[in-house]
């Protein structure tokens, strides 16, 4: 097991291979390109150093003793700490079957052996550009990530505790002179406050907990084996009560189609109420709120309608966890997760949602679930 001389500038490349003349005349090839290298005997070896150095690129071939490659590159595939490393597979079997079992198990590419010069560069230089670019944008998701929760949190969750200590300090100091209707009216405006700061945390919660769910099959498929066989019923009680909550009952219409839908009701609920609550929260008063659902290409289809701001195509294009649009000029109420957690959700259980909408004109969310089965 060798090692070049590092350096922070180079990519380093592992090369994993039991032919020890193969493998130093691969590595040696690297080095005068300017690759940072590193070697490996065989899987077991291999697997090692790729914990040990976290190369940018590794190169492996599939048959070796103790380990082979696709041995090893299901149990990088299995560690976070390794799973996206680029891989390629070299071997001197030319069958498609090994190609696609290779494929299968996540390699990247696939260099057949012996092979010139040229063709490792020109397979080392395309893994490492496309690694570059799906590295890139993953850094830039995480910045804006962390850029949205910094505007998110603070505001989310100091917003109604600032009402809520405000309004407890009056209780206490002036209780006395307060009128019994003006304490019932702070009281009010404590609870909604409360209420508005626990479904913040409930939310921040939840979608950490979907993206478990969400890496952990026996979960998932437990979650898919969920029904829900009243969906009409469930969409009734809900618009009603968010409607009746938001004082704009009358502005709520439905139309329904019986039928079932293959999620839980506690989770379909979750998905109701983000989505009318979107449409109440950026429709004014007065203006209508349409809510359907029918069964379409053996799908169950809910819908919901409102002609409020409505977004951008750049907006629904950037519709995600911890994303608000225009916080600057325009007062909102949530984190930005309503949407996205609906839609997690719905992804979860082999759904889609899709949002359609154009700026003053409205905009309608429509979240498509498999039917509930028999």
């Amino acid at each position: 097991m060798t090692t070049s001389s590092p350096s922070a500038s180079q990519p380093r490349i592992l090369v994993i291979d039991d032919e020890a003349l193969f493998r130093e005349a691969t590595t040696i090839a690297l080095q005068h390109k300017g690759y940072e290298t590193h070697e490996a005997g065989d899987g077991v070896d291999g697997g090692e150093v790729a914990r040990r150095v976290l190369p940018d690129l590794i190169i492996c071939d599939v048959n070796m003793e103790r380990l082979d490659g696709y041995g090893l590159l299901t149990n990088l595939r299995k560690d976070p700490t390794t799973a996206a490393i680029p891989f390629i597979l070299m071997t001197g079997m030319s069958d498609a079957a090994g190609m696609r079992r290779g494929m299968e198990l996540g390699a990247d590419d696939y260099l057949p052996k012996p092979f010139t010069a040229p063709q490792l560069f020109s397979a080392v230089e395309a893994r490492l550009a496309k690694h570059h670019v799906l590295k890139q944008s993953a850094e830039k998701k995480l910045a804006h990530l962390r850029a949205n929760l910094s505007l998110a949190l603070p505001h989310e969750m100091i917003t109604p505790l600032n009402g809520i200590f405000g309004l407890a300090e009056i209780l206490k100091s002036e209780a006395g002179s307060l009128s019994i209707e003006e304490i019932a009216d702070y009281g009010n405006t404590i609870l909604q406050s409360a209420e508005r700061l626990h479904r913040t945390v409930q939310n921040f919660l939840l979608f950490g907990k979907l993206e478990i769910q969400a890496s952990d099959g026996d979960t998932l498929r437990n979650l898919r084996q969920q029904v829900t066989a009243e969906v009409p019923a469930l969409i009734e009680t809900r618009a009603r009560h968010l409607g009746k909550n938001a004082g704009r009952l009358p502005d709520v219409s439905l139309r329904l189609t019986d039928g079932g839908a293959a999620i839980g009701s506690d989770l379909l609920t979750k998905v109701v109420d983000e989505v009318i609550d979107n449409a109440l929260k950026f429709s004014k008063p007065g203006t209508p709120i349409r809510i359907s659902s029918e069964i379409k290409d053996q799908k169950m289809v809910v819908a919901v309608s409102d002609q409020g701001c409505g977004m951008s195509a750049d907006d629904v294009a950037s519709i995600g966890a911890y994303s608000q649009f225009h916080r600057d000029n325009r007062e909102q109420q949530g984190s930005g997760l309503g949407l996205a957690i609906a839609g997690r959700i719905a992804e979860l259980h082999n759904g889609t949602l899709r949002v359609q909408s154009q700026v003053g004109a409205g905009t309608t969310v429509s979240v498509t679930l498999p039917l509930a089965a028999g």
